[in-house]
């Protein structure tokens, strides 16, 4: 049975890297947050919003149990999902966790050009991001260090580098 939980910040791959692997694996791929919001209806913003922090991570972390149920699967977690609760506990339990590590450097680039597309970021000069993303990243270290594996998901531009980390991803875990 295979149930791996990729983690990280916002714009470390989760997601591009958790469709290429479980495609490779012939599993389903399942990004929490994507989840949510079909199963409510709503943007993870318009929960956020709707319920305040508090009631957005309870419900997160209600849904995480529910698809830390499911069989032969990667997830792909919020990046601030390992940080609450006893999240991370829950899934290194439940199955592997990946912490996926990206240079800030590296995240700076990919949100910048994603702005828009991320509330929270929104209106921020580059500056601005460089300092959010490095406090962010220092705030959740000791969350995200809980991961049984730590693996570099900095080179994930293209299909080749996607490819070439799958290949790595799939060497460090076993499979």
């Amino acid at each position: 049975m295979i149930r791996i939980f990729l983690t990280g910040y916002m714009g470390a791959g989760k997601t591009t890297l958790g469709k290429a692997f479980a495609r490779t694996l012939n599993v389903p791929f399942v990004d929490l947050d994507w989840y949510m919001e079909e199963r409510f209806h709503k943007t993870v913003g318009e929960l956020f919003a709707e319920r305040g922090e508090a009631g957005f991570r309870e419900l997160e972390r209600n849904m995480l149990r529910e698809v830390g149920a499911f069989e032969n699967v990667v997830i792909s977690t919020g990046g601030g999902a390992p940080c609450f609760f006893d999240n991370m506990d829950f899934m290194n339990h439940s199955g592997k966790t990946v912490f996926l590590n990206v240079h800030p450097d590296v995240l700076f680039r990919r949100l910048r050009v994603a702005k828009q597309q991320r509330p929270i970021l929104q209106g921020k000069e580059d500056e601005e991001l460089k300092e959010f993303i490095i406090q962010a990243l220092e705030k959740r270290a000791p969350f995200y260090s809980q991961a049984q594996y730590i693996f570099n998901a900095d080179e994930l531009e293209d299909r080749s580098q996607i490819e070439k980390s799958v290949q790595r991803l799939r060497d460090l875990l076993k499979l």
